[in-house]
């Protein structure tokens, strides 16, 4: 059956597009555990070459999984998005050994602009809220009248 992509469908082929050159999120051992319009959940285990000083997660591989996760939520809609600014805020410290998960949800999407939400956990514990404005570049990561593989 041929047609255009259903919305999960086309996040999903938009995802696996960005993934195949993504050797940032891949080489930081990051995968991507759920996808769907506007939302995405990565996830990344802290490796002893992310730990700090003080024996803690560095907040800088906490941000790039939260970003991570915001790309491929603004990525979701076909239209290639990149960062225009992202700020965060940590809460709790991470630990060697901790599986970080984070959950990019889509706030507001309009015209060539967007704002996402990123929750940075480890189990129940939030570790970091992070907050991205997206801008549209133009262009599109995969054909949108690919045929519908559901």
């Amino acid at each position: 059956m041929s047609g255009a992509l259903s919305p999960d469908a086309l996040a999903r082929a938009c995802a696996d597009a960005m993934w195949q050159d993504d050797r940032a999120s891949q080489g930081l051992g990051m995968r991507i555990t759920e996808i769907g319009p506007g939302r995405a959940t990565l996830q990344m285990t802290i490796q002893p070459h992310m730990v700090n000083g003080h024996g803690i997660a560095h907040g800088g591989f906490i941000f790039t999984l939260a970003d991570s996760a915001f790309a491929f939520a603004c990525n979701s809609h076909n239209d290639r998005t990149v960062a225009a600014q992202g700020s965060i805020s940590f809460i709790r410290s991470g630990k060697l050994g901790d599986i970080m998960t984070a959950r990019a949800v889509e706030v507001s999407r309009s015209g060539r602009s967007g704002i996402y939400d990123v929750r940075v956990t480890s189990g129940d514990t939030v570790i970091a809220e992070f907050r991205g404005h997206s801008r549209s570049i133009g262009g599109t990561l995969v054909s949108a009248d690919a045929p519908d593989a559901i």
